[in-house]
């Protein structure tokens, strides 16, 4: 698709994603991340993807919600670490320096979107996946999952929004736990933390994102959109004065022995 001439939305089959659906039904837009085949893991095209959607829906003046979900039994584990292998980003801190640039501009493009946006946490919630989650304004999350922090197992620092949301979010002390012990937050401990807004019976999943959507959708979309933009401003101040520094240390770091003997190992145990 060539670039459009003014900020004008499209139909979602004009976009010809492979690794998202992306689905409009006013006033809701949903965004499914679709490689349910690796949890969701996001590869370089899916962030691209992400960036392009969270674009047109912001451009779309009929959508007034936007909802993150996942297909299958994840919502996303992270980064798919075999892509980095088999990409040339592990000891090429040139080419992961470009990567992450996508995946940089996937999150600004999601939470500089200019309405609200809500997680549907619909499983596994791994690294990253959790990064895009607490990037939503509101998360509901089914109540036989958890959410988890792998970093410090894997090689690679959660600087992509944990390092930086995770204090505001829960609070010191339980960001340092989730960060550094990597343990698994069952679903109620995530509702209870703070770190999602409600935790449901699966089968009472969709009728509570419903709830959320219908609430937002009556909402004034200029004011709501100001109300957005000041709740995010220490979110964002944590944001922008640390994710390029992370950007070239992570590049950096992917150079090093560490992170490229514990991706390995992870992906000999796949």
């Amino acid at each position: 698709m060539t670039e459009p001439d003014r900020p004008a939305p499209v139909d979602p089959s004009e976009l010809g994603f492979e690794r998202i659906v992306y689905e409009k039904a006013p006033p809701r837009a949903t965004i499914t991340l679709n490689r349910p085949e690796v949890l969701n893991a996001f590869d370089f095209r899916m962030l691209r993807e992400l960036a392009r959607a969270c674009e047109d829906a912001s451009w779309d003046d009929s959508i007034r919600v936007v909802v993150l979900t996942g297909a299958g039994r994840a919502f996303c584990v992270g980064a798919d670490l075999k892509s980095w292998s088999e990409g040339g980003y592990l000891g090429n801190p040139g080419e992961y320096w470009k990567w992450f640039g996508a995946f940089k501009d996937a999150h600004d493009r999601l939470r500089e979107i200019g309405k609200p946006t809500l997680a549907r946490i619909n499983g596994i919630c791994v690294g990253g996946g959790n990064e895009f989650q607490m990037a939503c304004d509101l998360a509901v999350m089914v109540e036989n999952t958890f959410i988890r922090h792998v970093g410090p197992e894997h090689g690679s620092v959660p600087a992509g929004g944990a390092t930086q949301w995770l204090p505001i979010m829960v609070g010191e002390r339980r960001a340092r736990e989730i960060v550094l012990l990597c343990e698994e937050i069952p679903a109620r401990k995530a509702e209870e933390w703070g770190l999602v807004n409600r935790a449901v019976p699966a089968a009472e999943l969709d009728a509570e994102v419903d709830r959320f959507v219908e609430n937002l959708a009556r909402k004034l979309p200029q004011t709501t959109r100001y109300a957005r933009q000041h709740l995010n401003f220490w979110r964002d101040l944590a944001w922008h004065q640390t994710i390029n520094h992370a950007r070239d240390w992570l590049a950096l770091s992917m150079a090093t022995e560490e992170p490229q003997e514990a991706i390995k190992k992870f992906l000999e145990k796949k």
